[in-house]
């Protein structure tokens, strides 16, 4: 019972939220109508149980008027079914389309708020978020669809055709064994027997389909994710001629998928072998039991065909359990998926380093910063950091010291650490990483990423980009690609500073963000940098002594492997 009440407790939290949304007044009334549709498919196949009857005694009385009678009510309750059906193919798979997309842009929007998605690769804390969020909010709507419609269905078969089953069965005496016992609607009886026994060994036999499929759709997602990799990274592979070394990995991640695909196929081969024997002796069982009734004249060929029909009504909504299995185990991996995923983005660091806007203010200031790495152990103690306005600082130090860590930090999105980071309310901050984020879309878009309310008009962009040594792009502003397989790492980095032209930032970061750069390209950039924004204060950090020359101020991250670094300020 806890198992069920878990499962329908987290249902029930994964399913409600958008019914109570700002979508309620389609997701209500689709969903009742869907509701509706389905109790009124359950009372067609009442009348249909009806119709059985008439339509087998006309038969064997050889009522011929009768028969074609019955032949025209046959053709106005087929085409009531046809209409039921058709409309309830629209109205449903409706509905999970609109709740789909309501879910797609929560989760969306979740996921990224907070920086979420950038605090779960750090931790790695939940696997595949991209698949969780395209297949499995889609199944999450499909599945419960299904399965409550399915169920209703159910319910209402149940309560229709157990009444007709009572009346048409009759008392069961069981003298002829000996016992002086009568069962009344001993069909009723029956068929509740039959389904009982029959859920129990369902589930004994399907059980190991949930843990199944939850590592399914970890494994696929896992080998597509290595496919997804391996294109694009297609030229690093190529020019180390690790196609052998790939093979092997795609060949080690689809192992766990055709090992876990065979444990499913193998544990599906049991529950469909078990649920078709099942389905067939259903068939059989009301006709064998209600054969001796009717060769002893107790019942007419109506009566024992309307009594198979609802027989088979009721021991169905009664096998709902038996015949949904497989979707209850699907449903339980995907909502254990998102629920995941829930987690991961709702989970809050101990500690945090805050970014805080302060009217006045004029420089950038870091107060108290510690910072660790995800694995706990410290880079920086309590460390004091003022960068003033319109002065260029280098930040140096080996590799590994912990400088792309600060600039995460100052850029307020690494979790790991504490203490404050003031800011001028208002600045205009722009952080160039060592590579660049290029969204997939027209170069113009590209140049003017993230500033969405840009007015930078097309001159100003190809200015911009000729500033940034990238002239020979400036006639595909209107061409949308994938540039960052385009572009070279140096092209790509002098693209992010024909952003920061266009910008136009007070403050500009740069981590490493001309390393790709040869000598005279990052001097000339550092140079036009210094000219076109003169009042801009820019933060470098990066290795190379060519650097000094273009900052008023040196800073020097020290730290030795395993301990607690410092910041020392050097001559310039």
């Amino acid at each position: 019972m806890k198992r069920v009440g878990s499962f329908l407790g987290d249902w029930w939290r994964l399913v409600v939220p958008y019914f109570r949304s700002e979508d309620w007044r389609w997701a209500i009334p689709l969903l009742i109508g869907a509701i509706a549709l389905t109790f009124t498919g359950v009372g067609i196949e009442v009348l249909f149980n009806e119709w059985n009857r008439r339509f087998y005694d006309a038969l064997q009385n050889k009522n011929e008027p009768v028969f074609w009678a019955e032949v025209l009510t046959f053709s106005w309750l087929a085409a009531l079914y046809i209409v039921n059906a058709v409309a309830r193919g629209i109205v449903s798979p409706y509905l999970r389309l609109r709740w789909r997309r309501w879910l797609t842009h929560h989760y969306v929007t979740h996921w990224l708020a907070g920086r979420g998605y950038y605090r779960i690769e750090l931790q790695r804390t939940v696997d595949n978020v991209d698949q969780r969020i395209a297949e499995d909010l889609n199944y999450l709507g499909q599945y419960t669809m299904q399965l409550l419609l399915g169920f209703l269905s159910s319910v209402a078969s149940l309560f229709s055709f157990i009444f007709i089953l009572w009346q048409l069965s009759g008392p069961l005496s069981l003298a002829f064994i000996g016992l002086d016992i009568t069962i009344p609607g001993y069909m009723a009886v029956a068929a509740l027997l039959y389904a009982i026994v029959g859920s129990l060994l369902a589930h004994f036999v399907g059980r190991r389909l949930i843990p199944l499929n939850f590592m399914r759709q970890r494994y696929e997602a896992n080998f597509r994710f290595s496919l997804v990799r391996v294109r694009e990274n297609a030229e690093g592979i190529a020019l180390y001629r690790g196609e052998r070394d790939e093979q092997k990995a795609l060949s080690d991640r689809f192992a766990d998928v055709f090992s876990n695909g065979w444990s499913v196929l193998f544990t599906q081969i049991q529950l469909s072998f078990y649920q078709a024997g099942y389905g067939q002796l259903a068939i059989i069982f009301p006709l064998v039991v209600t054969a001796p009734r009717y060769f002893a004249g107790a019942f007419t060929l109506g009566v024992v065909m309307q009594t198979a029909s609802a027989f088979g009504q009721v021991q169905g909504a009664l096998s709902f359990f038996v015949d949904n299995y497989t979707s209850l185990a699907d449903l339980r991996a995907v909502m254990d998926r998102l629920k995941g995923l829930q987690a991961a983005v709702d989970e809050k660091p101990p500690t945090a380093i805050a970014v805080e806007p302060e009217s006045g203010r004029a420089d950038v200031a870091a107060e108290g910063m510690t910072l660790a790495l995800p694995t706990g152990q410290p880079l920086l103690q309590n460390t004091e950091l003022s960068l003033k306005p319109g002065t260029s600082t280098l930040i140096s130090g080996e590799s590994g010291s912990g400088k792309s860590t600060l600039f995460r930090a100052l850029a307020g999105i690494w979790p790991f650490g504490q203490g404050t980071v003031h800011i001028p309310a208002g600045a205009r901050v722009l952080f160039l990483p060592q590579k660049p984020y290029i969204p997939i879309g027209t170069l113009r878009d590209a140049v003017k990423y993230p500033d969405e309310q840009s007015t930078a008009s097309d001159a100003e962009i190809v200015a911009a980009l000729e500033t940034a040594r990238l002239g020979s792009l400036k006639g595909r502003l209107d061409e949308t690609a994938h540039w960052s397989n385009i572009l070279s790492g140096g092209e790509q980095q002098r693209l992010a500073i024909a952003r920061a032209l266009i910008f136009k930032p007070d403050w500009l970061f740069m981590d490493e963000a001309t390393a790709s750069l040869d000598v005279a390209n990052e001097a000339a950039i550092y140079q036009e940098l210094k000219a076109r924004l003169p009042k801009t204060a820019v933060i470098s950090i990066g290795h190379s002594p060519a650097l000094k020359q273009w900052h008023d101020r040196n800073i020097e991250l020290k730290r030795q492997q395993g301990e607690v670094g410092r910041l020392v300020e050097t001559s310039a």
